[in-house]
């Protein structure tokens, strides 16, 4: 029996994103600028799965998400099911380690991991479907600048900025 995944659309003040789910958790948020380009992308990520359009069961999980966007250093509770290869899950767990408000370098997560070469760390960043819960925005360059970002520089360079105002305002 294939799998289903539940998906539906959301509004914000960085663009539309979409949500996907799973009965474990969240599979993918992502900004979109198309929509039927983020479904073909959704087909092509999960061939086997049944797609199905479910808004209203997935209302209370775009209300939160929407609420993350805007205070990204508010992280909910709420449950992932990231699909990637068991470096990336690695990767990721270590993203989802660096505090709100607070940036790390690729080569700094490639140290972390014994290595010296951050390609391997940057693809596996760049292979993260899930916006925000696994904050691939807070890894910057060495230099400390912002690089690609899945979902544009923009988003990032907002999402760090709004993580700064609201850390340095709740330590004042």
């Amino acid at each position: 029996m294939s799998e289903i995944l539940r998906y539906t659309w959301g509004d914000s003040s960085l663009g539309d994103f979409l949500v996907a789910a799973s009965e474990k958790g969240v599979v993918a948020f992502e900004f979109v600028d198309r929509r039927d380009a983020a479904m073909d992308a959704l087909r092509i990520r999960f061939p086997d799965a049944v797609l199905e359009a479910d808004g209203k069961a997935l209302s209370e999980l775009v209300v939160m998400l929407r609420a993350l966007i805007e205070r990204p250093e508010r992280m909910p509770r709420i449950a992932l099911d990231p699909r990637g290869d068991d470096y990336q899950k690695t990767v990721w767990s270590i993203v989802q380690e660096i505090p709100a408000g607070e940036t790390t370098t690729y080569g700094a997560l490639a140290a972390k991991l014994g290595s010296r070469d951050a390609r391997d760390v940057t693809a596996a960043i760049a292979a993260n479907a899930i916006a925000l819960l696994i904050p691939c925005h807070r890894v910057v360059k060495k230099d400390g600048s912002l690089s690609g970002y899945r979902w544009g520089t923009k988003r990032k360079r907002t999402l760090l900025e709004r993580e700064r105002r609201a850390v340095s305002f709740q330590l004042a």
